[in-house]
């Protein structure tokens, strides 16, 4: 069974995270499985946009810490999302945590339901939004990233929205999304394009330059003890060690 499901209506592919039961979680098959859709919309001249939604109430948990995508592959799949052809736009209705906002970066567009919450989980099982960092930091404010980096907090969709990290919060976001997708159904197939490379081209120069660093940092702090510890206890559903 497939864990990202496609659909196609006048020119607009809705690619669907559909694995409910793991919270929609980024492990290795859904990260390949999204890329290798992404791909195929990009070949494809009928399509004019991409959105990216989910089943479930989590539009996606991020790394499945059982399961994990190889960390160059996640890498792959933020360009991939940044530097594609079509726009890309997030349909979010439920909880995003840690990765998951990594693929919120990485669209250029970002409607959420008013009742999605978001959290960058990392720094409580003892990592950091390493990868993330390159599309995030560049959209979101600089106070707002240091403090959701460093605390961990879970915050709502407005706050989300005057951090950068979502485009508009809304009751019904499939109200919203309407009249966006028709805007973007008019725009032509190469104007699109060129005005997606203007867009993408100050965070792919952040991804040129810091991806490999990252992707060892990253690799680095998942094999510590601290971290061993903190993920053990995100699955045992305890307070970690270090816990005062």
């Amino acid at each position: 069974m497939a864990l990202v499901t496609t659909a196609h209506e006048r020119g607009i592919t809705t690619l669907t995270m559909d694995a409910p039961a793991k919270r929609n979680a980024l492990s290795a098959r859904l990260v390949g499985e999204l890329g290798d859709a992404l791909a195929g919309c990009a070949k494809d001249p009928s399509v004019r946009a991409v959105v990216l939604s989910h089943t479930g109430s989590t539009f996606c948990a991020g790394a499945d810490l059982k399961e994990p995508p190889n960390p160059y592959t996640f890498v792959a799949l933020l360009r991939q999302i940044v530097e594609h052809p079509k726009p890309v736009v997030a349909r979010v209705t439920g909880r995003v945590r840690a990765g998951g906002l990594g693929l919120l970066g990485a669209c250029d567009i970002v409607i959420a339901s008013t009742d999605s919450d978001f959290a960058f989980t990392e720094v409580r099982i003892g990592v950091a939004p390493a990868v993330i960092s390159m599309p995030l930091l560049p959209r979101m404010t600089p106070r707002a990233a240091s403090r959701h980096y460093l605390t961990g907090e879970t915050f709502g969709a407005a706050e989300a929205v005057t951090d950068g990290l979502v485009t508009e919060a809304a009751d019904d976001v499939d109200a919203v999304l309407a009249p966006l997708l028709d805007a973007l159904r008019r725009g032509s197939p190469q104007g699109l394009a060129e005005s997606k490379k203007l867009l993408a081209a100050p965070v792919l120069a952040v991804f040129d330059q810091y991806a490999e660093d990252l992707v060892q940092r990253s690799a680095s702090l998942f094999a510590t003890a601290e971290a061993r510890e903190g993920m053990s206890a995100f699955l045992e559903r305890r307070d970690a060690a270090w816990v005062r």
